[in-house]
């Protein structure tokens, strides 16, 4: 039996940008909300897009690998009580977008930096609303604690990395939005519904790491 830390440091290794996306690279286009809906009917929000990242946080447990989300408090006036990764705005005080999704993890659930271990980047993720978000994959030490910042995070979870990198477990939905229907991504973990941005980050995950149907 492999070893499922191991594997999952080698396809990491293999299949994650090692470098993060240019401020020049062409975003006229890229993937993001806008891929799952029908050919031709398609509504990509227009350029400059604001640029964001999220921290995409694999901790080694006894039992195997975990993902750590949260779930964003409900007096937020933006995606309110919604599964997500930690992250956000990038600052113009930021170097980059590992930096900012160290910063707003630190912010939000109390992650000290110096507990992640970078180990890459996934393609750019263009959000409905105009966001450009850089996911950065790190693994967390598993002496980390978390201590969710309660103006933003209501709670924080750990799903088993083996239940989000299971193709059977992502279903495509549709709901309107902004007078059009709009088609996402969703799946479940116990009570906890996954969906929008955050399945879509996580399923792109997926698709680079474990193309094939479960780990």
């Amino acid at each position: 039996m492999s070893d499922p830390r191991a594997d999952f440091l080698a396809r990491a290794a293999c299949h994650l940008s090692p470098d993060p996306p240019g401020p020049d690279d062409p975003t006229s286009n890229p993937g993001g909300d806008h891929s799952l809906d029908p050919g031709g009917t398609a509504l990509i929000p227009p350029p400059p897009h604001r640029r964001a990242a999220v921290l995409v946080p694999v901790v080694f447990r006894p039992a195997g690998p975990y993902l750590v989300l949260t779930q964003r408090a409900a007096n937020l006036r933006d995606h309110s009580g919604q599964v997500a990764l930690p992250g956000g705005k990038i600052d113009p005080a930021d170097p980059g977008p590992a930096d900012a999704a160290l910063r707003e993890a630190h912010e939000e659930i109390g992650l000290p930096p110096e507990s992640v271990r970078l180990l890459g980047y996934l393609d750019p993720y263009l959000s409905g609303t105009g966001f450009l978000v850089t996911p950065v994959i790190g693994v967390v030490g598993p002496e980390a604690t978390f201590t969710p910042n309660p103006t933003e995070v209501a709670d924080v979870f750990e799903v088993p990395l083996a239940v989000l990198m299971d193709r059977d477990r992502y279903v495509l939905q549709a709901r309107v939005w902004q007078g059009r229907p709009r088609r996402y991504y969703a799946l479940t973990f116990e009570d906890r519904l996954i969906w929008g941005v955050t399945a879509g980050i996580l399923n792109n995950l997926r698709e680079r790491l474990y193309p094939e149907t479960r780990v």
